[in-house]
């Protein structure tokens, strides 16, 4: 009845384990192996252009987007309630929308120039290039190329930190009104957070949320819910964990820098 097609470390993926695990939905996985462009086989293009993860197919009809999915699954699904009343419900959407507005593609970006460059360093200038060649978006190219090359030097980099930084300030300020994103219920926003404060640790960016008490208890409560541990957690690759903290001793510095 619900098939999702899914990758263990893509955040967009996370939420939506974590929404059906909050429903306590059975469901069918699909793992696409990103790095082996599993996305971009033709049958999977049929199902979603966009080449990328995930995709919900319930019931034969296909449901792409992970905020999308996420509120599908809350209306198909309304039980238990994962957003609050019309106020919380606006409040929600809005929060949720900053990610598909720009925090998404940062945080991808953070991954790349700190820990993930390191596994395209290590193709083939052919492999390269066909790799870049892949990418349709002349500015997404350009950006991944320069994240590629340079690391956390890339003049990308530092606004793509900048957008978190902006983005945690204006929780701490929620956060001191409502003991959640939208409000007082546990919410779709809260989930759509919880795989990217997760990332953000592993890539040794803690100073983020070092000087905001609000937004660290609120990421402690997070990850101490049952959706966390099924969605995010049991679901992390030792291989990119590995990655990740050999990266660490680098950030550190580059962060003390600041």
């Amino acid at each position: 009845m619900i098939k999702l097609f899914h990758n263990d470390m893509s955040v967009c993926a996370a939420k939506v384990r974590s929404v059906l695990d909050e429903k306590k939905l059975e469901w069918t996985g699909i793992h696409m192996d990103l790095r082996a462009g599993d996305t971009h086989k033709p049958e999977y293009l049929k199902l979603n252009p966009n080449a990328v993860v995930p995709t919900l197919v319930h019931d034969g009809e296909v449901i792409i987007e992970s905020n999308v999915i996420c509120e599908f699954l809350e209306d198909a699904y309304p039980e238990p309630r994962l957003k609050g009343d019309a106020h919380e419900t606006a409040r929600m959407r809005l929060w949720m929308r900053r990610l598909d507005d720009g925090l998404h593609v940062a945080v991808g970006n953070l991954s790349l120039c700190i820990a993930f460059r390191h596994q395209h360093l290590k193709r083939t200038p052919k492999q390269m290039q066909a790799y870049l060649d892949g990418i349709p978006s002349a500015e997404t190219r350009e950006r991944r190329r320069k994240g590629i090359e340079l690391g956390m030097e890339s003049p990308t980099f530092q606004p793509s930190l900048d957008k978190w930084d902006a983005l945690l300030g204006d929780a701490e300020a929620a956060l001191k009104e409502r003991p959640w994103l939208a409000g007082k219920t546990f919410s779709l926003a809260d989930i759509a957070y919880m795989p990217y404060m997760i990332r953000l640790e592993h890539l040794g960016l803690e100073h983020l949320w070092a000087r905001r008490p609000l937004v660290a208890k609120w990421r402690q409560r997070l990850f101490e819910r049952p959706s966390y541990k099924d969605g995010v957690e049991k679901w992390l690759n030792p291989k990119y964990l590995e990655l990740f903290e050999a990266q660490r001793p680098a950030v550190l510095q580059r962060m003390a820098k600041r």
